[in-house]
């Protein structure tokens, strides 16, 4: 698990891709401090798994649907990249909880500077917007950040100075590609309310939407 908020960025190395899975090699150095082999590191908001590494950098599987369902199937060398350990529970949670598991790819579809900050603009397929709600979390390639707006076709987020000149925010341009992660709370609601099948009713439960309204969901 991740709080989304990014200890370094990254760069590309190395992406090698066949037989259905590829290999990352990513050049860093604060990620890596007490770091070791099997251990998860947050990588554009995708959790990877260490396998190899040394004091300047670390290499990674990736599975080839997290090719296809993210934007680092699309990465180049020298590109940049959000990295972030996994949380330790002796830690403050600045963030927000992060699985590290991509629900879809969003466009940046706006970028507006003000005085304050940067509102951007993303768009998203509807299976991911049913997820995202107003003032409600959401990771964008691993940062968390605070929904400002929401309808049915795009989100916007305002972004602070400092957020944008340490992540790779600051380099994103109109028709960039992000990695999406919705809040899990809303998936759990949806799953325990939903039949298994179209003809099995709902079976009887001591939660209910009073119990959930009740509690402050």
């Amino acid at each position: 698990m991740f709080t989304g908020i990014i200890e370094e960025v990254g760069v590309l190395e190395e992406l090698t891709t066949g037989d259905g899975f590829g290999v990352m090699k990513v050049k860093c150095n604060k990620v890596l401090e007490d770091t070791k082999i099997g251990d998860s590191i947050a990588t554009n908001g995708v959790c990877l798994t260490v396998k190899e590494m040394d004091t300047l950098s670390f290499k990674a599987d990736v599975m080839g649907e997290t090719l296809a369902k993210s934007n680092l199937g699309s990465l180049k060398i020298g590109d940049k990249l959000n990295l972030e350990r996994a949380l330790r529970f002796s830690d403050r949670l600045g963030g927000h909880i992060v699985s590290g598991h991509i629900d879809g790819i969003g466009e940046i579809v706006s970028i507006k500077e003000e005085r304050n900050g940067t509102w951007f603009t993303i768009s998203a397929s509807k299976d991911v917007l049913r997820y995202i709600i107003y003032k409600g979390s959401i990771g964008i390639d691993g940062m968390s950040l605070t929904v400002a707006y929401v309808d049915n076709e795009v989100f916007k987020v305002s972004v602070i100075p400092h957020t944008l000149e340490n992540t790779i925010l600051f380099s994103k341009k109109i028709n960039s590609k992000v990695n999406l992660e919705c809040d899990l709370v809303g998936k759990y609601i949806e799953k325990l309310f939903t039949p298994k099948d179209e003809n099995e009713e709902i079976k009887k439960s001591n939660i209910t939407m009073d119990f959930l309204k009740n509690s402050g969901f």
